[in-house]
C-alpha cells in the first residue's frame, strides 16, 4: 500500500481542525461573551497557521494563493465593521463583549455553505477527485480567507480593547 502524499496528510489534519474551529465559533456567536486571556490568542494563532498550511498545499498555484490572500484582506477590512458593531463592557467581573450575531453568522454560514457545496461537487460530480482538490478551489480558498481575516482582525481588536481599557 503506497504512503499518502504530503498534501493529503496535511488536508487530513486541516479538515478536523476547521470543523472544530467553526463549531466553537458558532457556539460563541450568540449573546454576551466573557473575554478571556486565552481565547483571542487561539484564533490569532490557529487561523494564520491554517492559512499558511493551505498556501503551502496550494503551492505553486500562485493564483489560488492570491484568492486566499484577497479573502484575508477582505475579511480584515470586514473585521473593522464587526468591531464597530460590537458592544463592549468592562465590569467588576471582567471584560465582556457582545458581537454582532448577523455579521458573524453570515460569515460562518457562507463558509459552511461553501464547504457543503464543495463536498457535493467533489464526491458526486467528479468521482476520483482527491482530498487535496477539495480545498484547492479558488472560491473555497477565498471564502476561508474571508473568515480567517475577519476572525484574526476581530480578535486583534478585542485584545487592543482589553489592554487599552
Amino acid at each position: 500500500m503506497p504512503a499518502p502524499s504530503t498534501p493529503t496528510v496535511v488536508m487530513l489534519l486541516l479538515v478536523p481542525l476547521l470543523v472544530w474551529r467553526t463549531y466553537s465559533r458558532v457556539r460563541r456567536l450568540i449573546g454576551r461573551q466573557r473575554l478571556t486571556r486565552v481565547r483571542p490568542w487561539i484564533s490569532l494563532t490557529v487561523m494564520p497557521l491554517l492559512a499558511g498550511l493551505l498556501s503551502w498545499v496550494a503551492w505553486p498555484a500562485v493564483d489560488k494563493i492570491g484568492w486566499l490572500a484577497a479573502g484575508i484582506a477582505a475579511g480584515a477590512a470586514l473585521s473593522a465593521l464587526g468591531l464597530k458593531l460590537t458592544a463592549f463592557e468592562r465590569t467588576p467581573q471582567g471584560f465582556f463583549y457582545t458581537p454582532n450575531r448577523y455579521l458573524g453568522m453570515s460569515l460562518v454560514l457562507l463558509f459552511v455553505g461553501r464547504i457543503v457545496y464543495r463536498v457535493i461537487e467533489v464526491t458526486v460530480l467528479s468521482a476520483g477527485n482527491t482530498l487535496t482538490g477539495f480545498a484547492l478551489s479558488s472560491l473555497t480558498l477565498a471564502v476561508f480567507g474571508l473568515l480567517a481575516g475577519y476572525y484574526v482582525g476581530f480578535n486583534a481588536g478585542l485584545l487592543r480593547w482589553r489592554y487599552k481599557s
